[in-house]
């Protein structure tokens, strides 16, 4: 709240790209009949996700792939290791994916002394600013170019080919900068890691989209390709894809497709990988598919509409969230994943203004699910002081004589806390509340007061 170069950065960014959507959906006359199809096969999928799950895998092993199943991050982070070990490798190369940010991956293959680098020109300036992405689409939205152009002639050099004497922060000369960085690593990997954006039960095809071509050469290029994708990704058949790669593009970057949608079936002698991994992550999928209320939220295409058009995520950003997943779908998605005790204020994070569910191109009700996880929250936490509190104002609420003497004491405070005609720092831990909002004092005059001067007896 009190950055006010991230806040430009961000309200920059979400309003572009808001705009853009708008833009691109009002061109399609049928878009709520693809948002209502799009939201009947995520029901459908969540209905009977065990059945498309081993038909996904009967599907990827007889087209060549192999099929790993984790139940958590540990498991997920320990079977992606044994593969890269097993290939005498210690560098991988990364397409985008928020499943591997979810459980660490980079991290514990650090561990195991493998590097890992980020290919997507968002994760890379993330990655190169020991950093935290802060966006879904646009991991890198709290940053602008001066600051873009800043780390990579500063980071550049250690991960790699540096960046370019003279390097200015015009568009062009950055992207190439990045081009001619991860070249190197293109052409010397040969273990791809990537996430996924669907995976077909029926055919074993495996989908990512993407904007810059990088998620193309790490699909292509190394021996062995190892993905790892959420259970909820499957969908049922092929042409199912007709809905959620118009829904997509126009949700996400608003653009009508997208420049790069890379598809894989298994294995082919002579053309891409040699040996193709799909690792099935639960990591608490499973427990939020038993809430069937809660359960919609798996059926998120990972579009980021909905951060756009949010109020609370345009002025905070989604570091704010501690998260991988920021925003309002974070707010629902990450206190089901992890548990609502260990997230608790996430659900608390939104205005409940509904613009979310306007923009979801699957209609997931976020406004509903995130008053469902406050229930949840409040029972699990069960906290006596709020309890008390919201006791003591039952009771003044309750009463028009004590409402009317805290209205005047607080009329009172907020003129003697009052500057300028406006109220300055609160006093204890009341100053979190007006350290970052700017709130009028009150008026000389209560309205009450004001009703029974003029009108009582008219």
């Amino acid at each position: 709240m009190k950055d006010g170069q991230l806040r430009a950065n961000l309200k920059r960014a979400t309003t572009t790209i808001r705009d853009k959507r708008l833009a691109v959906a009002s061109e399609l006359d049928d878009w709520e009949e693809l948002r209502a199809a799009a939201e009947a096969v995520k029901k459908r999928t969540a209905r009977h996700l065990d059945r498309y799950l081993v038909a996904l895998e009967e599907s990827v092993t007889a087209a060549g792939g192999t099929v790993h199943w984790a139940s958590d991050a540990a498991e997920a982070n320990r079977i992606v290791t044994e593969l890269v070990r097993a290939t005498g490798e210690s560098e991988v190369v990364k397409v985008k994916s928020m499943a591997t940010q979810e459980i660490g991956l980079n991290e514990h293959l650090a561990e195991a002394g493998i590097t890992a680098y980020e290919t997507d020109l968002a994760e890379l300036i993330v990655q190169l600013g020991d950093d935290r992405p802060s966006h879904i689409l646009v991991p890198a939205i709290h940053r602008n170019r001066t600051e873009i152009r800043a780390l990579f002639a500063a980071e550049m050099g250690r991960w790699g080919e540096p960046a370019p004497e003279g390097l200015t922060d015009e568009p062009a000369e950055l992207a190439e900068a990045a081009r001619r960085h991860l070249r190197e690593k293109f052409l010397g990997a040969r273990v791809a890691v990537s996430g996924a954006n669907f995976a077909c039960a029926d055919t074993g095809t495996v989908v990512v989209v993407e904007s810059e071509g990088n998620g193309r050469m790490c699909l292509t290029l190394p021996e062995t390709l190892i993905t790892v994708m959420g259970i909820e990704k499957v969908v049922p058949t092929w042409s199912d894809l007709e809905v959620f790669l118009q829904l997509l593009p126009r949700s996400s970057t608003g653009e009508r497709m997208n420049p790069y949608t890379s598809t894989w079936t298994g294995t082919t002698e002579g053309d891409g990988p040699r040996d193709f991994h799909l690792v099935l992550l639960d990591n608490g999928r499973t427990d939020t598919l038993a809430d069937t209320v809660g359960r919609q939220a798996l059926a998120c295409i990972r579009c980021s509409a909905c951060l756009n058009v949010c109020p609370v995520f345009e002025r905070t950003g989604g570091h704010a969230y501690g998260s991988v997943y920021p925003g309002p779908i974070g707010a629902v998605l990450t206190p089901q994943l992890v548990g609502v005790d260990r997230a608790a204020d996430l659900p608390f994070a939104s205005t409940l203004c509904g613009a979310c569910y306007d923009a979801c191109p699957v209609k997931i009700d976020i406004p509903r699910l995130l008053v469902h996880l406050r229930a949840k929250a409040v029972e699990a936490k069960k906290p006596r002081a709020e309890a008390l509190a919201m006791k003591a104002a039952a009771a003044v609420l309750d009463s028009p004589r004590l409402l009317g003497a805290a209205q005047k004491a607080a009329a009172l405070g907020g003129r003697a806390l009052a500057r300028g005609g406006r109220i300055g720092r609160l006093p204890g831990p009341l100053h979190r509340w007006s350290d970052s909002r700017d709130t009028p004092a009150p008026p000389a005059e209560s309205f009450r007061s004001w009703w029974r001067r003029n009108r009582e007896g008219a």
